[in-house]
């Protein structure tokens, strides 16, 4: 039996008990592993010797912006997950897959206007978030690395969703802490560049 098939073997007849722990811990472990991305950049970015406290402030601007961009991923994920998990129930399969299909193609599209808007209108943006003079270089340089990173980010959280409409919310997990696995690795070298 193929591991799809003990995953929807699991999800019609497990308890919802044990189904809750089973698939809530994994994905309130992502969550906490997710935070980590911001907490790590600001460690790193409150280090950096003369400019420590307003590159600091400078990514604190991001933060509404960079919301607004998980934002996007979940609305495409909060609607077509469930409904994948609707017709996987019903085994009507090659439904599901259109379903993940058209949102996949959908969160690249979502991804790429993302890109587009948040480096085109980079300043704008910031300003109206509270970006001073002192901080919005360091806010510029943070965000346009971010943007460019839009797709990783929207394909992440969006496609994860159905990762654990599944049944297979440890991968989920497993595919967040990777993400941030590698920010941690990288996180220094690109604070250098700030």
């Amino acid at each position: 039996m193929s591991d799809t098939s003990l995953a929807d073997k699991a999800l019609g007849s497990e308890s919802v008990g044990k189904l809750l722990v089973r698939l809530s811990i994994p994905a309130i472990t992502a969550q906490i592993v997710n935070m980590l991305y911001n907490i790590v950049d600001r460690i790193y970015i409150g280090h950096i010797p003369g400019v420590g406290a307003p590159a600091l402030t400078g990514v604190g601007v991001c933060m509404p912006i960079i919301m607004i961009i998980s934002a996007f991923a979940a609305l495409v994920s909060m609607g077509g997950a469930p409904r994948a998990s609707i017709f996987m129930g019903r085994q009507d399969k090659e439904s599901a897959q259109k379903t993940l299909g058209n949102c996949f193609i959908l969160q690249i599209i979502i991804s790429l206007v993302l890109t587009v808007v948040v480096v085109v209108w980079n300043g704008q943006f910031l300003t109206a978030f509270g970006a001073s003079a002192n901080t919005v270089g360091y806010a510029h340089s943070y965000l346009t690395v971010y943007a460019l990173g839009t797709i990783f980010v929207q394909l992440t959280l969006g496609m994860n969703a159905f990762i654990t409409a599944q049944g297979f919310a440890a991968t989920s997990m497993l595919t967040v802490c990777i993400g941030a696995v590698c920010n941690i690795i990288l996180d220094p070298m690109q604070t250098v560049s700030i």
